[in-house]
């Protein structure tokens, strides 16, 4: 009998063994070889393989947890697998997928219905995605800027967009036209002419460029490729003043700033005026594929079916999972855990910059920080990564935050006790005294392509 009981535990050892052995993580190498050999190298990545995420911890293929404080570059507000998003998928999924835009379906209505209530606008066109619906709020721009029906027979259209230095809008041919960072128009120039750029914030740079021939000016409120800049109240109502007096457009892009980032439904919503179009995408969906442009009744009069169009954009299940991440916005109240969770963070970095000499400011709120360094950034996301925190750095020189709209308050003291930890023991990369104006910390070298833009730019 001894003997029996020894042979069973030793079958038991053996099977809870071979059962610890299957689950044990496999280093996906296909993944890795796959992608080096098949995809196009427009990303810089490290080796290193995601396979899940729970609430604001992703998790890569050999088990490692890691503190999401990027958040798919401000996609996933809801962080990762959120039950109600996850069991809407999986309901949606098994009913219509994808239905076409000649027809209706049951979610687009309620969704853009929604969508007006937060923002303040009438109607919505669904895209997918943000760089997407930038072009499709451009095509709109110049519609409204053509004279209408019945207008005199001298009527001139309006052409002329004004954006912004610094500015980042997508990589289509539209949005990197009114994107002013020179590394990514240079190699598909000339882009769609008629676009010069105004200094940011800069209101005498702004007035002496808008005049009759502008039909719209898009900014973003907070520019976050740009280095998280916010738009200055004086700014914006004086952009504001000048697009109705001279009949143009005033287009916000909220693509990563929106939809509750700041704790706010919008950052424009700061201030007391509304833009005639709204462009959102990143967090819409909570993760899913979707853009939308939101404008106006007047801007939304001049169009008639055909003049725009999409064949993706607005699915049933993608809107269906929109709608569900707006009501969980509203019932778990995140626009107040966001404004609160933003104020102990800010405070926790502004803390850690009277320690660190290489902090030179701290820009943001709410879920959306930019810390500026004098020093290079990348090393410290580097370091970051391999001690489980995933963080990036815009401009070589800003250290960008962008948390999940529901972390807790312990979440945020883990990122600052673990940032500051980074930021103290991580080898330090002063960029040389002859450094190119890639490597010039924003905003100083702004005047450089509001300067160029207007050489080659004919009225």
């Amino acid at each position: 009998m001894r003997k029996l009981k020894t042979t069973r535990v030793a079958a038991s050892v053996s099977r809870a063994s071979r059962k610890r052995s299957a689950a044990k993580p496999v280093r996906p190498l296909p993944a890795l070889s796959d992608a080096d050999q098949f995809l196009l190298p427009t990303y810089k990545r490290s080796p290193i393989v995601f396979t899940h995420g729970r609430g604001a911890y992703v998790f890569d293929s050999a088990g490692k947890k890691y503190l999401d404080f990027l958040g798919g570059i401000a996609v996933n507000a809801l962080g990762h697998a959120h039950p109600r998003i996850v069991m809407t998928i999986r309901r949606e999924s098994g009913r219509a997928i994808h239905l076409s835009n000649l027809f209706h379906n049951e979610f687009q209505g309620p969704l853009a219905r929604k969508l007006a209530e937060w923002s303040g606008l009438d109607r919505v066109f669904f895209a997918n995605s943000g760089s997407e619906a930038i072009d499709g709020a451009l095509k709109l721009a110049r519609l409204c800027g053509r004279p209408a029906e019945g207008a005199t027979a001298n009527a001139r259209a309006k052409t002329r967009i004004l954006a912004m230095t610094n500015s980042f809008h997508g990589r289509t041919f539209g949005a990197l036209s009114v994107t002013a960072t020179k590394k990514y128009r240079a190699p598909f120039e000339p882009l769609v002419p008629g676009v010069e750029f105004v200094e940011f914030n800069d209101v005498a740079d702004l007035e002496s460029k808008f005049d009759d021939t502008v039909c719209a000016i898009i900014l973003e409120p907070i520019q976050g490729e740009g280095g998280i800049y916010a738009v200055s109240e004086e700014f914006w109502e004086r952009a504001r003043a000048l697009a109705t007096k001279h009949s143009a457009l005033l287009i916000a892009d909220e693509i990563q700033c929106g939809l509750g980032r700041t704790g706010r439904h919008f950052a424009y919503q700061k201030f007391s005026s509304m833009p005639d179009i709204a462009v959102i995408a990143k967090p819409l969906a909570a993760g899913l594929p979707l853009g939308a442009i939101l404008t106006n009744n007047a801007a939304a009069s001049r169009v008639s079916p055909g003049l725009h169009g999409t064949t993706f954009g607005g699915g049933p299940m993608v809107c269906a999972v929109a709608l569900e991440f707006l009501k969980i916005v509203e019932d778990q109240k995140l626009l107040q855990n966001v404004r609160a969770r933003g104020q102990e963070t800010r405070a926790g970095l502004e803390k850690l910059k009277s320690k660190v000499d290489f902090i030179k400011e701290v820009r943001g709120e709410g879920c959306m920080f930019g810390v500026e360094l004098s020093i290079e950034g990348g090393p410290f996301v580097a370091e970051a990564l391999k001690r489980g925190l995933l963080i990036n750095c815009t401009h070589d020189f800003t250290i960008r935050l962008l948390p999940p709209f529901l972390i807790t308050r312990a979440q945020v003291r883990e990122f600052l006790q673990r940032f500051e930890k980074i930021l103290s023991e991580t080898p330090r990369v002063v960029p040389a005294a002859d450094s190119s104006s890639s490597k010039t910390p924003m905003p100083a070298a702004m005047s450089a392509v509001a300067t160029a833009s207007r050489s080659h730019i004919k009225r």
